[in-house]
């Protein structure tokens, strides 16, 4: 079976709860932190979780967030390709998560910024991998362009996942426009799907506006209800959300992304598999903290109960 080889970032998250993100100049006392690493590494322990084999390929440092993101990728149990910088560490993120669970991001970028056409030449791929790729890599000066050139080159066997992320308005046309061309599969959230398509009244239109830009399908995830899918040549389709009690949404995504991908590798059918990521989203924003994916066995068996869906 294929493998899921990521091209995104491994940083640090910094986890603050907080009732209310404070107003400019105001203050707030946080009632939890955590510090972990995070970023793209969630992706990576979605689709693990759910029985697919990984490989990074993303650049990585050297300093007290570096040992945090070195730690983490072994003990995820990922192949790991790049050797690392020595004088550069990681970067980080500060995350403020809300009463309304809702999260607002700080980044500040390191070594994962850094990532070279001659480090992505180091990737061997395989037939039936997928390359993830996240709006994320795509915005810094050195990572889009180097990924952008680069996956001219993968194979027409080799699927490629675009996670355009919340920066997707801020990536150049030049960077963007060549990785939609190559994207198999483009999947994004509510807000980053609106970007996308600005024009579009319906998250239904945008969702539809975007296939027509990829080279295969496209996804826009608008939380509890659910997730569009369009494919080309016919109309978008809503596959329904799961009914949960959310705590916290910070790493619902990278959940949804992860078991996408393992899914679509194992051959399940695309409607199915978005179900299933559905499934592990719904079960990842019941627990507190981004690296909330669930197990196979906890998306099997919620995928088998007697519930309500929106």
């Amino acid at each position: 079976m294929g493998r899921l080889v990521s091209v995104g970032n491994v940083i640090v998250d910094i986890v603050l709860r907080v009732d209310a993100v404070p107003e400019p100049g105001g203050d707030v006392i946080a009632s939890a932190s955590s510090i972990t690493a995070g970023g793209g590494l969630n992706t990576m322990v979605a689709a693990a979780r759910d029985g697919l084999s990984v490989v990074f390929a993303g650049q990585y440092g050297t300093g007290p967030f570096g040992d945090v993101v070195r730690a983490a990728l072994e003990e995820s149990g990922v192949d790991v390709v790049q050797p690392g910088l020595e004088d550069v560490d990681s970067g980080y993120c500060v995350a403020l998560v809300d009463a309304s669970t809702e999260r607002t991001f700080v980044t500040s970028v390191g070594a994962e910024g850094r990532l070279t056409r001659a480090d992505l030449d180091r990737v061997e791929l395989r037939s039936e991998d997928t390359v993830f790729v996240s709006g994320y890599g795509l915005a810094h000066t050195t990572n889009g362009p180097a990924i952008a050139d680069w996956l001219s080159t993968v194979p027409d066997d080799v699927r490629v996942v675009l996670d355009p992320s919340p920066l997707v308005d801020t990536l150049s046309h030049t960077v963007l426009d060549p990785v939609m061309t190559r994207a198999d599969v483009v999947s994004a959230n509510a807000r980053e799907a609106r970007l996308m398509a600005p024009t579009k009244a319906e998250l239904s239109g945008a969702v539809a506006a975007i296939a027509g830009r990829a080279r295969g399908v496209a996804l826009a995830r608008d939380g509890a209800a659910g997730c569009w899918v369009a494919e080309p040549g016919h109309s978008p389709i809503l596959v329904p959300g799961f009914t949960v009690d959310a705590v916290d949404s910070n790493g619902a995504g990278d959940a949804h992304g992860g078991v996408l991908i393992a899914a679509l590798t194992r051959g399940d059918p695309l409607t199915a598999a978005v179900r299933r990521a559905n499934a592990a989203a719904a079960l990842a924003v019941t627990q507190h903290g981004p690296a909330t994916a669930p197990t196979s066995t906890q998306i099997d068996a919620l995928l088998a109960a007697p519930i309500t869906v929106h």
